[in-house]
């Protein structure tokens, strides 16, 4: 609550991937933030309900819709939340997971191409919710960006190994699909930025 009086800028909160737990911590804070620009990740298929009805319904909040890299566990999760928990479909944001590079990313690539063609090609409205990307938490524990200079003399700066790895896999998921990421390194960030500046 404090930092979203110091701040205009949209807050993103996410759970500690305790289901029991996320659905009371979850509720608590879309009831103290109420009135601000909040998006609440973690509604996954074993408690959309409850999350849906505490942030979205109650609270007007926006609605993280989290599953593995697959279309159809996104689209479901998608429908569930529309029809069994009355959310409405612009208060949700996929996020279908993501990997860190050279960590299983061709699956996320994959499923991001078939959830755009899908929702762009076909017309599918389960599937045309925006897409975010939390690649700090993978990209930050994977050996690349763990092992330390004295284990991996030959591998370089660690601080520069962990932040090519997070500029690499954000800048995979944006040209991938997604429309945001979550990052954590200052510098990573401003690289990001940077790439989507110019782009656009």
């Amino acid at each position: 609550k404090a930092v979203a009086e110091v701040t205009s800028k949209p807050l993103v909160v996410m759970g500690c991937k305790n289901l029991e737990k996320d659905s009371e911590l979850l509720a608590a804070l879309a009831e103290a933030l109420a009135g601000k620009n909040v998006l609440f990740m973690s509604a996954k298929n074993e408690n959309y309900k409850t999350v849906g009805a505490s942030v979205a319904l109650a609270n007007g909040q926006k609605l993280g819709a989290e599953t593995a890299d697959d279309i159809n566990l996104a689209k479901q999760l998608n429908i569930m939340l529309k029809k069994d928990a009355n959310v409405p479909a612009d208060s949700i944001v996929m996020n279908i997971g993501t990997a860190a590079v050279g960590y299983g990313f061709e699956y996320v690539a994959s499923t991001l191409d078939r959830i755009r063609l899908a929702a762009l090609a076909q017309s599918d409205a389960d599937l045309q919710m925006p897409i975010i990307a939390p690649v700090s938490t993978d990209t930050w524990g994977v050996k690349e960006s763990t092992a330390s200079e004295e284990d991996e003399p030959t591998w370089g700066c660690a601080e520069e190994r962990a932040i090519n790895m997070e500029v690499a896999t954000a800048a995979a998921n944006l040209t991938g699909g997604a429309d945001a990421v979550i990052m954590r390194h200052p510098a990573a960030i401003a690289t990001v930025k940077k790439f989507i500046t110019e782009l656009v």
